[in-house]
């Protein structure tokens, strides 16, 4: 997986652009709505649009998320920082806005680079150029890729004493259990043999706090649902009624796990290119799913990986854990 950098972008040390382009979002777009149930690959939600959506997402009072994972960071992330060790390579998977991880730079020992990876380019470039400014003794190496998929990673600093994955924000909640299994895998691949997965992961708790996270009053969870059909529209020239289209999101008990769908308001059709699919009223379109663990059945499933849990965080309430994973 790991290929030589190469340096033709733009800002200094970006990596050669890997997120998926029109033709493979084209494909996997119609793949999906040809599905029973109808089903769209989350990661498309993030373009330009849907990561400031998602951004004000993080904000909103009924988003317990954002905020109990940053209070878990600012109170111990000494502790974090002494787990990732000295002299080490910091690879950030879905790094966002890097709110969580300037805190958590700020705290290590003589990093020897960070290595972020998102599929939101202009967020991307942004954050890169401000965390240079930051540190400007640092090798900030961004790349511009979907992280499941196979992408180009920089060569490593000689000084890199090992290398850490950080994956904040419960993002592994977008997974199944079978594919969280594979990506905890796949790290333990990447960061062998002596670092380790500094994991953010959302816990189970009651239905209510869940779905009021998910459906905010002041739908800004709603417009991000929805954006992923007015991308559909711009970039692959469909005729999606955003009008005729509703978010819900709803706590699958059986599966622990949050889903959020589009619900279509009418029998309807929606044409993509030259194909045209057909929707009944109340049909939905399936886009994320948010998958809420217990400690022991994480720690379950990252031991099966090759991966231990060495040290876990939890707020006072134990609505979210940061979570130190050794290889």
């Amino acid at each position: 997986m790991k290929e030589k950098m190469q340096k033709s972008s733009p800002v200094e040390g970006f990596l050669t652009e890997k997120a998926p382009g029109r033709d493979v979002f084209y494909r996997e777009v119609i793949a999906g709505l040809e599905k029973s149930p109808k089903a769209l690959p989350c990661k498309y939600l993030y373009d330009h649009n849907g990561a400031r959506l998602f951004a004000r997402i993080c904000e909103l009072d009924e988003y317990y998320l954002t905020r109990t994972e940053l209070a878990i960071m600012q109170d111990r992330v000494q502790e974090m920082a002494t787990c990732v060790g000295a002299e080490a390579a910091l690879i950030e998977y879905g790094s966002g806005e890097g709110v969580k991880t300037r805190i958590l730079l700020d705290a290590l020992e003589r990093p020897a680079a960070y290595i972020p990876v998102d599929i939101s380019r202009d967020q991307l470039e942004h954050n890169a150029r401000r965390l240079r400014a930051r540190y400007p003794d640092l090798p900030v190496l961004p790349v511009c890729a979907d992280y499941t998929s196979d992408y180009p990673v920089p060569d490593l600093p000689e000084q890199t004493v090992r290398t850490v994955v950080y994956f904040p924000g419960s993002t592994v909640g977008n997974f199944t259990p079978d594919e969280a299994q594979d990506f905890l895998a796949h790290i333990r691949d990447v960061v062998e043999p002596d670092g380790g997965l500094l994991i953010g992961v959302d816990l189970r708790k009651d239905r209510e706090t869940l779905e009021r996270a998910y459906n905010d009053e002041a739908g800004v969870t709603a417009e991000f649902n929805l954006n992923l059909l007015r991308r559909i529209n711009r970039e692959l020239n469909a005729d999606f009624d955003l009008n005729q289209w509703h978010h819900q999101a709803r706590f699958n008990d059986q599966a622990s796990r949050v889903e959020l769908h589009l619900v279509s308001a009418r029998a309807q059709t929606a044409q993509i290119g030259d194909t045209t699919f057909a929707f009944e009223e109340g049909e939905t379109i399936h886009t994320e799913n948010s998958y809420k663990y217990g400690l022991e059945q994480f720690g379950t499933m990252a031991e099966t990986t090759g991966l231990d849990v060495a040290q876990i965080w939890t707020d006072p309430e134990r609505l979210f854990s940061v979570q130190y994973l050794a290889a």
